[in-house]
């Protein structure tokens, strides 16, 4: 459950740049290209720990997400409701269309679920069931955290900044740990 929270905190800044209305359709869309992506990863894992500079590559898609989320809520911040005295009952005009929405998710999810999938399977060795329920509750947390996380950000904007905050650590461990397996921070004779 701790491995999907990272994806829950994108999904659900993701979707809070959204119409109310299209909040739920990019939620689900969300949870699905995790889904998808983690049962590729899952089937193939053994192939992924081969790949040298995988989890570095990762990183740096991730670090693109977070820097783009970073200038979704800067321009929220800049342009926030007309009436500041009407309060939460003004709608505050989307940051991004749905297919922008979805580009961000996927490419999140790619770099994430690969991460959580490789941890997963460090995990649960060769017990292939341990691996199932791992990814099953990851991808059910994902979605409930998400559409909690989408529906604070409505109310409370500073939490996106926490939520920025979780997603650069993620995604700068992934670069240095990548960095590791490619040797560019080995020690010096």
């Amino acid at each position: 459950m701790v491995l999907a929270g990272d994806n829950a905190i994108v999904v659900g800044m993701v979707a809070a740049g959204l119409p109310v209305a299209d909040r739920k359709k990019i939620i689900f869309a969300g949870i699905l290209a995790a889904t998808v992506m983690r049962i590729l990863f899952a089937l193939v894992t053994v192939q992924l720990l081969q790949i040298v500079g995988l989890v570095l590559a990762g990183g740096l898609l991730l670090l693109w997400v977070c820097w783009r989320l970073w200038r979704e809520i800067d321009e929220r911040r800049k342009h926030g409701p007309l009436d500041p005295l009407a309060g939460a009952d003004v709608e505050i005009k989307p940051t991004k269309t749905m297919r922008q929405a979805v580009v961000q998710i996927v490419i999140a999810d790619i770099s994430m679920s690969l991460d959580n999938v490789l941890a997963v399977a460090g995990i649960a060795r060769e017990h292939t069931w341990v691996l199932v329920v791992g990814l099953v509750l990851s991808v059910a947390f994902m979605g409930l955290a998400a559409a909690l996380i989408a529906h604070l950000l409505e109310r409370y904007h500073w939490i996106a900044y926490i939520g920025l905050l979780v997603i650069l650590y993620v995604a700068v461990s992934m670069i240095y740990d990548g960095s590791h397996d490619l040797g560019l921070f080995a020690a010096a004779p």
